[in-house]
C-alpha cells in the first residue's frame, strides 16, 4: 500500500539518464518504488500523464532565513519546485551567535534578510537548525555564517583575526560542522566579513578541510589591497590551493558589461583546477542582482555594528566622508556605476519610494546619489534593500542568459536562486529562478538536454553538498518531487512586477506530503533540517 502513487509521467531521476514513462510510489516519506504501478493499492494518485517528474530541486544559495520562520509556507520557492534551500550565505545569518550578538546582527541584517524571530535560539547551529525543522515547508540545510564567526571571535570591529581569537573562530566552524551545518560561507563585500584578509580565509578554509566539508565565497570586491592578486577569483582559488577545502564560487556569471566573455570569466579557475583545487559554482538566470546597500559605504564607518554606522550618519563630519566615499568609489565616469542602477525594494519607513531609483531620488532631493543613500540609510536605520535594474539592452541581457546555459552545460555548475525575499519590489530571480532556466532559457537556447537540466538543480548539489537522500528519484531516497510540464514551465516575474508565480509546475512534494496540488500551495509544513 502506497500513501501516493504518481502515474503516467516522464521520470527524470536527477543523473542525467534519459527520461523513461515509470509511475513513483512513495511511503511513509520515502521513494519506494519506480515502475509500473497501475495495479498497486494507493490513498493517494496524481496523474502525471504528459508531464515530467523529477527530484525536488535544491537551491544553493538563498537568503530566506530571516523570513521563513514568519512565512512558512515560503510559496515563492515552493511553487518554483524547490524542495530543499541552503542558507547562510555570502556570511551573512545568525548563528553561532550568542544572543546579544544575535540581537545586534538581526538589525544590521534587516534590510537583506528581514526580521526573524527575536527569540531564536543561534547559541549553536544545532540549536539553530531546529527552528526550521517541521516548522517549514521546505528542507533547509546551513552553511555556518563567516560573519557570524568573526563577530563571535572578535566583535563588529576591523582588527586582525589571529592567536585566541582565530583559535576561538577555528573551533567554531569545526562545532558547527559537528552540530550539522554543511560547511561555511564568506561573502567579502560585506561586513565584517570583509575586514578579512586572506590569510584569515585560509586558517578557516583549513578548518574546514580538517572536517571534510565545503567553504562558499562570494567574491571580494571590498578591501582588495588585503587580499591575494586583489581579490576575485585569484583569491578565492589561492584559499583552495593553501587549505586543501573544496572550495564553492557563489553565482558566477557574466554581467551586462562582460557579456560573451564566459569563456575569461574562468581563466582563473581552469588554472586552479589544473593545480588540483576541487572548486564548482551555481548562477542563477538573471543579468543583474539584489542586495543591501551598507556594503556601499566605506569599511572604517562599520565599526561597531549598526549603532556605530548610524552615529557616523549623524556626525556631519563623518557623513561628509562617506558620502564622498560612494560618490568617488561608484563615479560615473568609471566603467560601470552601480549607484545610478540602483532600485529600492524595501524602503519601510518611506514606503512610496519603494521601486524609485535611487539617482531619481538624488534629483528630487537636489543632492548625490551618495548623500541620498546616507540620508536613506539613516531615515530608514540601515534597513534597505535594492535590486540593481535590467538593463537597457536586449542584446546584452539577452547574450548573459546564453552565457548563463553555456556555463550551466559545464559539469562544475549547478543551479541557485539567491532569493532576497525582502520588499514588495524584490528581484524577480525570487519567484522565477528555476522555471526561467528549466522552460525560458533552455527552450530558447536549447544546448542542455532536459535531463542534464534537471541534474544540475537535483543530484549535482545534492552531493556536492552532501545532503544524503536528497536529489533522485529512486527507491531509499525521500520523497521529495517536482512534477511540471517540461513545455509549459515559465518565468512569470518581471523586474516591474517580481512577485508573480511560475506556471507549468501543478505538483510539489516534500518528505512525502503534498505541498502545492494543481498549483496552489496546500500549508503543508514537511520541511526537514538536513543532512
Amino acid at each position: 500500500m502506497f500513501d501516493i502513487v504518481i502515474e503516467g509521467g516522464q521520470v527524470l531521476d536527477g543523473t542525467g539518464s534519459p527520461a523513461r514513462r515509470a509511475d513513483v510510489g512513495i511511503a511513509g516519506g520515502d521513494i519506494t518504488a519506480v515502475g509500473d504501478l497501475r495495479s498497486a493499492d494507493a490513498a493517494r494518485r496524481i496523474n502525471a500523464a504528459g508531464l515530467h517528474v523529477a527530484p525536488g530541486f535544491i537551491d544553493t544559495h538563498t537568503h530566506t532565513e530571516g523570513v521563513l520562520l514568519g512565512d512558512p509556507q515560503h510559496a515563492m520557492g515552493l511553487r518554483q519546485g524547490i524542495t530543499a534551500e541552503i542558507f547562510g550565505l555570502d556570511g551573512l545569518s545568525y548563528a553561532p551567535l550568542s544572543r546579544e550578538n544575535y540581537l545586534l546582527n538581526r538589525r544590521y541584517l534587516a534590510g537583506l534578510l528581514g526580521w526573524p524571530p527575536e527569540d531564536l535560539d543561534t547559541t549553536t547551529v544545532a540549536a539553530f537548525r531546529r527552528a526550521y525543522h517541521r516548522t517549514v515547508s521546505i528542507n533547509t540545510a546551513y552553511l555556518a555564517a563567516h560573519g557570524a564567526i568573526r563577530l563571535e571571535a572578535l566583535g563588529f570591529r576591523d582588527a586582525p583575526l589571529v592567536g585566541d581569537p582565530l583559535d576561538h573562530a577555528r573551533r567554531l566552524v569545526r562545532d558547527s560542522i559537528e552540530d550539522g551545518a554543511v560547511g561555511i560561507s564568506s561573502g567579502l563585500n560585506y561586513y565584517p566579513n570583509a575586514w578579512a584578509d586572506t590569510a584569515e580565509l585560509i586558517a578557516l578554509a583549513d578548518a574546514v578541510h580538517d572536517a571534510g566539508s565545503i567553504h562558499v565565497i562570494e567574491l571580494r570586491q571590498a578591501n582588495p589591497e588585503r587580499a591575494f592578486a586583489g581579490g576575485g577569483l585569484a583569491e578565492a582559488m589561492e584559499v583552495g590551493r593553501r587549505s586543501g577545502a573544496r572550495i564553492h564560487i557563489a553565482h558566477h556569471r557574466t554581467q551586462p558589461w562582460s557579456a560573451g566573455q564566459a569563456e575569461e570569466l574562468l581563466a582563473e579557475a581552469e588554472k586552479a583546477k589544473a593545480e588540483g583545487v576541487d572548486v564548482t559554482f551555481d548562477i542563477y538566470p538573471y543579468p543583474t542582482g539584489s542586495s543591501y546597500p551598507l556594503s556601499y559605504v566605506p569599511a572604517w564607518a562599520h565599526e561597531g555594528g549598526p549603532d556605530g554606522l548610524l552615529a557616523r550618519l549623524e556626525d556631519p563630519a563623518d557623513r561628509a566622508r562617506i558620502v564622498e566615499h560612494m560618490d568617488t568609489t561608484h563615479h560615473e565616469s568609471r566603467p560601470w556605476n552601480p549607484l545610478t542602477s540602483v532600485v529600492f525594494s524595501h524602503v519601510p519607513r518611506q514606503p512610496e519610494l519603494d521601486g524609485a531609483r535611487l539617482a531619481d531620488i538624488a534629483a528630487d532631493r537636489g543632492i548625490t546619489a551618495g548623500a541620498a543613500l546616507s540620508d536613506l540609510l539613516l531615515e530608514n536605520e540601515l534597513e534597505l534593500s535594492y535590486v540593481i535594474a535590467a538593463p537597457a539592452s536586449t542584446g546584452r541581457w539577452r547574450q548573459t542568459g546564453r552565457d548563463a546555459i553555456a556555463l550551466l552545460a559545464r559539469d562544475d555548475y549547478m543551479v541557485c536562486s539567491d532569493i532576497t525575499p525582502v520588499g514588495s519590489v524584490c528581484h524577480p530571480r525570487s519567484f522565477g529562478a528555476y522555471p526561467r532556466f528549466l522552460g525560458r532559457l533552455r527552450r530558447a537556447f536549447g544546448v542542455l538536454s532536459l535531463e542534464a537540466m534537471v541534474a544540475r538543480m537535483t543530484d549535482v548539489p545534492a552531493r556536492r553538498f552532501g545532503l544524503t537522500g536528497r536529489g533522485r528519484l529512486a527507491p531509499g531516497f525521500r520523497a521529495d518531487v517536482v512534477v511540471f510540464d517540461a513545455e509549459r514551465v515559465i518565468d512569470t516575474a518581471t523586474y516591474d512586477d517580481p512577485r508573480q508565480h511560475p506556471a507549468g509546475i501543478p505538483f510539489v512534494l516534500v518528505n512525502g506530503q503534498i505541498a502545492v496540488d494543481d498549483e496552489r500551495p496546500t500549508g503543508v509544513l514537511a520541511g526537514e533540517a538536513v543532512p
